[in-house]
């Protein structure tokens, strides 16, 4: 039991719990992986449980392996093929691929990518004159998958309005042609598992008979199918343990409900409830930040995070004069840093709220003539030529697959235009068949095939491909390894040469196609069906490596569950963050403050938190305000960084010329010293309590924007926020004690 001494008591119990239910509140950088793979190896080791009953979850396949790697070190043995270690759609796929014949689609199903389900969607709205623009693509894919994330079916939809009904008949359309497609996509794979389950006792039975114990990581990121297809793979038993913090769900937007914690011990309220506090990543100063930021969060369990690492050094604030002068701080400051020997290159991250921040960042280090690492940009698996390749594998795989076809029919060109296309697509139509079924049919009698007279002109190359596929789904060449289908494929598409013709970045796209055929090779022991799953279910962090030497940029949501000894929060400013979308929205503010939260625990060491007075928008600078968010925070654990004071950055003027370096007023005496401003005066009465200063149709005057008219006024976060109709710049909101607006009688 050596592996349990390094445990502090909290870890230990969790660890060594009994059996039933137990529910492990960890905040950040409190050993929660630690505490999941000793409790795995603890159930085997000590409680005689087989790795066969194990069922462990996980929300990404980085963590996945991970786990698998630091329970096969404390065991001294192997757990692959005994345990199910995996992430929820991982494990979903595994159930529904043995459990096919009572599904609409075959064992050989294809997993559709991101891309995929919005090509198909922007099809269908195309064949239902609809307006794209008022039914954009994107927006009835995510109004769709999450009606599946909460378990609805197309018959399941409301449909009280026209929106929701054209929504509805988009829907049972999508899934009509991912059943022809033989297809799903990721929702579909909780979906379809929870009504497999669900429908059939039996099956339900087995699987919960097999999964004796049920471990979960991430718990505050799970959606409603995953909630309620845990329940039925527990069944009875109870034996579930999941690992969880209200505190770092900031995945809202796509389903995720940290209320699922409380929901839990309802459900269970029998559990074991244990709190991780000890913190064994940053400093406390670090801590007391963020446990500020999130103590204004309502709904949540307290928690004293408390580390042995010192109190370190205080947060830095910079507030620079506009956004281009944000990100050449940024720069300079790493830049500095490593020069003088103090860091590394991989020591840093900058963290921003939306993807469109990194344009101003990047265009810093390219000035400067820095590498960094951009976490975000086109994928490896979302480039082109390697979208091709798998578009090829998934097509010989599965011959139904529609939306495969459609990519590859005529690439590299072989005379198969739209026409010829179309007429394929109306004799499959017409016979009940998926266009493949027809190329096939067409591949393998010639001629002779009833569909040859429907061809037209396409009848031959559309004939010359068939052929080809018909080879390439063979079951020789589909069992003898994927790298020999690969290389099939390639050689008979001469792609290579198709890249050669296409254009000057040929050896680089080759040289995608070439690195997906060495992953390709490491699966060839596991078949083509693991490996076209593993690329449909990969995520950005999959691909993350952690030995990287350069600055890291990304999003606030892209970080979770990475540290860095630095970390620099760009765009505080309100609006940005919290975004602007979550003022009207108390449960998108809480989740805006989570979001703040788990970048501030990313930092080891070092915090930097930076804003600009102005940003341009649409080629106009617009005055911004700082976040609300930096008021939270202790003015003792804050130093600011003086502009004056940086010599060499007021001196290169090249990089954005005509703009001044000059000291600007800190956050701390904006808000915290000085006299207050009439605004910030009235705003409370005597109890200290907010109340309106403000209605509709006062005459205000604004020291920047001048003569305005307020069109609104109201309570936000405890705070009056107005909408103004300035004479020269238009509507603006404002957060009133901030804004040294007047009243003009």
């Amino acid at each position: 039991m050596n592996y349990l001494e390094n445990l502090n008591p909290q870890q230990y119990q969790a660890v060594t719990a009994g059996e039933g239910s137990v529910l492990v509140l960890a905040g950040p950088g409190s050993g929660k992986t630690r505490v999941l793979t000793q409790r795995i190896a603890y159930l085997i080791k000590e409680m005689g449980v087989p790795a066969y009953n194990i069922l462990a979850v996980t929300f990404t396949n980085k963590a996945a392996r991970e786990m698998q790697d630091r329970i096969e070190d404390l065991l001294g043995e192997s757990i692959q093929g005994n345990m199910w270690l995996g992430t929820f759609h991982a494990v979903c796929a595994r159930i529904l691929r043995r459990e096919a014949s009572l599904l609409p689609f075959g064992h050989n199903y294809v997993i559709m990518d991101a891309d995929d389900q919005v090509t198909l969607i922007k099809q269908i709205i195309k064949e239902l004159n609809l307006d794209d623009k008022i039914f954009r693509p994107n927006s009835v894919h995510n109004e769709i998958s999450n009606a599946k994330n909460n378990l609805l079916f197309p018959q399941d939809m409301p449909r009280s309005n026209y929106r929701e009904e054209t929504v509805f008949r988009v829907y049972e359309r999508y899934q009509q042609a991912l059943e022809k497609s033989n297809a799903v996509d990721f929702d579909d794979l909780l979906l379809w598992c929870w009504k497999l389950l669900k429908d059939n006792p039996d099956i339900r039975d087995r699987y919960s008979r097999r999964f004796r114990h049920i471990l979960v990581d991430e718990f505050q990121d799970t959606n409603t199918a995953q909630y309620q297809l845990l329940k039925l793979l527990v069944g009875q038993k109870g034996n579930i343990f999941v690992v969880g913090d209200e505190d770092q769900s900031i995945y809202r937007w796509r389903g995720a409900d940290y209320h699922n914690i409380q929901l839990f011990e309802k459900d269970y309220p029998n559990c074991t409830k244990i709190l991780l506090e000890q913190n064994y990543r940053s400093t406390q100063n670090v801590l007391n930040v963020a446990r500020s930021v999130i103590d204004h969060n309502p709904n949540r369990t307290q928690k004293n995070l408390f580390s042995d690492r010192g109190s370190g050094d205080k947060i830095v604030y910079y507030e620079a004069e506009d956004d281009r002068m944000e990100a050449r701080y940024v720069v300079e400051t790493i830049s500095k840093l490593i020069e003088n020997g103090n860091a590394r290159g991989g020591d840093f991250a900058v963290l921003y709220r939306t993807n469109a921040q990194s344009r101003l960042l990047e265009d810093a280090f390219l000035y400067r003539g820095m590498s960094y690492r951009l976490v975000g940009a086109q994928r490896f698996y979302g480039r082109r030529e390697v979208k091709d390749m798998i578009a090829y594998l998934r097509l010989a795989y599965n011959p139904r697959d529609e939306i495969s076809l459609a990519r590859v029919i005529n690439i590299p060109p072989r005379g198969i235009g739209e026409k010829s296309f179309q007429n394929l697509r109306m004799a499959a139509l017409e016979s009940g068949k998926a266009s493949g079924e027809v190329l096939l049919d067409l591949g393998k009698y010639g001629p002779e095939s009833v569909f040859w007279p429907d061809m037209g002109r396409g009848a031959l190359p559309l004939a010359d491909f068939g052929a080809r596929l018909l080879e390439w789904s063979s079951d020789p060449l589909i069992s003898g390894g994927i790298t020999m289908l690969l290389d099939k494929i390639i050689a008979d598409t001469r792609y290579q040469d198709y890249l050669k013709a296409d254009g000057d970045d040929e050896l680089d796209r080759w040289g995608n196609v070439e690195e997906l055929r060495k992953m390709a090779f490491e699966y060839e022991d596991r078949g083509l069906a693991d490996f076209l799953q593993n690329l449909a279910l990969v995520s950005d962090q999959d691909t993350l490596t952690n030995n990287t030497d350069v600055p890291t940029l990304m999003t606030l949501h892209a970080v979770k569950g990475l540290e860095f000894n630095r970390v620099f929060i760009i765009g505080l400013d309100d609006g940005l963050l919290p975004h602007n979308r979550s003022f009207d929205d108390p449960e998108e503010m809480a989740e805006e403050r989570r979001l703040f939260y788990v970048g501030l625990t990313r930092a080891r060491n070092h915090i930097t938190l930076v804003r600009a007075q102005q940003r341009m928008a649409f080629g106009v600078p617009d005055i911004t305000i700082p976040s609300r968010f930096l008021t939270y925070i202790p003015e003792e654990l804050i130093i600011r960084e003086n502009e004056s004071s940086k010599e060499s950055r007021r001196s290169s003027r090249s990089y954005n010329s005509g703009s001044r370096w000059e000291s600007t007023p800190s956050w701390a005496s904006t808000f915290r010293s000085g006299a207050p401003s009439a605004s910030q005066s009235m705003s409370k009465n005597s109890n200290g309590e907010v109340r309106q200063i403000f209605s509709p149709q006062d005459n205000v005057n604004h020291p920047l924007w001048g003569e305005g008219t307020i069109l609104e006024s109201k309570i936000e976060d405890g705070e009056e926020v107005v909408q103004v109709q300035f004479k020269s710049s238009g509507i603006k909101k404002l957060i009133v004690s901030l804004s040294k607006l007047k009243k003009v009688v």
